[in-house]
């Protein structure tokens, strides 16, 4: 059995039952992997459209539910059925799901009322705040994850290969722009901003910034200073640095303990081979 993780509360009962709100991508599966291994008695809450078949089936029927993305009082109500003392949101939700395709509930539709701003912090903030009205507390997303962060210094191993300075100016425009709330990665090339990330996403910035026909880019990825990792963490895996190669971008820079990589032995050895490194570096970096 693993040893328990250190993202969970030191007061989070041991038996206690962990759902699992899932949408999109392999970041479920993995979670539902490293929690079992820690001997976690799993639920699983899947969001219509979104959470993979295979991990649905996964769950025998009393352990499952489904609702559709939107609707706050099914989820609610599926926590209490299933006796989750604890939900962990992970997963990607498709960002057009958010303009299209989303299917409020009446308690939705009273908490969207009450925003001013609606972003990816006041939403899920107020989601959190809702299922955690129901006595199920919403755990931070890297639980059960330890293994799986991104460590301090070249993880792909040897000596590092870019420039100390341009990293330092990747670093320092990518926590400006999470400070910002505008996105959480940016693409610089010796001093220069090549893209940053916005609403489109990671991969989409990286094919848009390797556009430019050039040598020696440096991809920085960085939270928010107040990031929330209840409902966000930052992910890296096969499909970016596959966005990476094709790109030409030679360097991934990545805050350590605060971003998961995917698959992370088979990540880092496939940059290895391509000649990519990935650095896990300290937000603040100069």
């Amino acid at each position: 059995m693993s040893p328990p993780s250190c993202f969970l509360p030191p007061d989070f009962p041991a038996d206690a039952p962990v759902a699992l709100v899932a949408g999109r991508g392999t970041y479920p599966h993995l979670t539902a992997t490293r929690a079992r291994a820690a001997g976690r008695e799993l639920r699983l809450v899947a969001l219509d459209g979104e959470t993979h078949d295979d991990l649905f089936a996964e769950f025998p029927e009393a352990h499952r539910r489904r609702v559709k993305v939107g609707q706050v009082g099914h989820l609610k109500r599926a926590l209490r059925d299933l006796g989750a003392a604890g939900a962990v949101l992970i997963g990607q939700v498709r960002p057009g799901r958010l303009f299209g395709g989303l299917h409020p509930d009446l308690r939705a539709l009273q908490l969207l009322a009450t925003l001013r701003e609606r972003n990816a912090a006041t939403i899920f903030g107020t989601i959190v705040r809702e299922i955690e009205s129901v006595g199920c507390r919403v755990l931070d997303a890297r639980s059960f994850l330890d293994a799986d962060l991104a460590e301090d210094g070249v993880m792909t191993g040897g000596r590092r290969q870019c420039d100390q300075e341009h990293l330092a100016h990747g670093v320092r425009i990518a926590t400006e722009v999470a400070r910002l709330r505008i996105g959480q990665g940016v693409l610089v090339r010796k001093g220069t901003v090549l893209a940053v990330e916005a609403f489109e996403g990671t991969d989409a910035m990286l094919r848009r910034g390797g556009q430019f026909k050039t040598d020696r880019k440096i991809f920085v990825k960085l939270p928010e200073p107040d990031h929330d990792y209840r409902f966000d963490v930052p992910v890296f895996g096969p499909t970016t640095l596959e966005t990476m190669i094709e790109a030409g971008i030679g360097t991934a820079a990545l805050a350590i303990d605060r971003t998961v990589l995917l698959d992370k032995g088979a990540v880092l050895a496939r940059a290895r081979d391509v000649g990519i490194e990935i650095l896990g570096v300290r937000e603040g970096l100069r």
